[in-house]
């Protein structure tokens, strides 16, 4: 890997985006990267913590190759389609984030289930600016995290979310000092940790799924109430309490 660094652990993927020199940029080759690691974790599915080196999160995408870019790589949804890859993990997914998550930066951090941010965090979508559009995500994913109305203010009024605003609009789960974001993470990874694996790979399922589905939250339960992890675990909390 040239642009993440990776910590494979028993219980969770770490990745740090490591291109600091360019605010963490997001490039042809850490979406190549990027993508090698969601194939690790559909084979061997556990949760993934994801920050930036350095002061930044990810500065956005690489303006240098968006603008050689034509119609056909638009259409391939080169970012889009490694960020909806990234949403559709099967674990659940944390982004740490400290200075800007600008872009694709910004999207990147939407497609993961839980945000952290320091109180450096800047979340925005500039992309307008450039004469293109939030297209790897944002258009559809932002207004189901804070709203219509916030999500538009970002993508046509130019509205950046400074960490006060995304914990107001529920964008992030926490606000922490600089520096303290990764370990604010991986403490949400512990408490993900401590829930039954399968309870959480179909809560996320069914969480994802579009629409109204209780014969599918019917069968979902069916399958965890058979499961015997269910059973030790509520056993163990019966035993506890007396």
């Amino acid at each position: 890997m040239n642009t993440l660094t990776i910590d494979n652990r028993a219980d969770r993927m770490v990745v740090t985006l490591q291109r600091p020199q360019q605010r963490n940029a997001i490039n042809a080759e850490m979406v190549s990267e990027l993508h090698q690691v969601c194939a690790l974790l559909e084979d061997t599915p556990k949760p993934l913590l994801i920050s930036g080196s350095g002061d930044h999160f990810a500065g956005g995408a690489d303006i240098a190759e968006l603008r050689e870019r034509g119609r056909d790589e638009a259409l391939a949804g080169v970012n889009r389609n490694l960020f909806d890859r990234v949403a559709g993990l099967p674990m659940p997914t944390v982004a740490a984030v400290s200075g800007f998550a600008l872009g694709g930066g910004a999207e990147l951090s939407y497609a993961c289930d839980i945000r952290v941010a320091t109180d450096t965090a800047v979340f925005g979508n500039p992309e307008p600016g450039l004469g293109i559009m939030a297209a790897a995500g944002a258009s559809y994913r932002l207004q189901e995290l804070v709203g219509t109305s916030i999500a538009k203010q970002v993508l046509l009024a130019g509205r950046n979310l400074d960490a006060a605003a995304a914990l107001r609009c529920g964008l992030v789960i926490s606000v922490v000092p600089p520096g303290e974001h990764v370990a604010a993470a991986h403490d949400i990874v512990d408490r993900i940790n401590r829930s039954a694996p399968l309870a959480l790979r179909l809560s996320k399922l069914i969480a994802d799924a579009p629409g109204s589905h209780p014969f599918a939250d019917d069968i979902a339960q069916a399958v965890l109430f058979e499961s015997r992890d269910k059973h030790d675990r509520m056993t163990a909390f019966l035993e506890k309490k007396k």
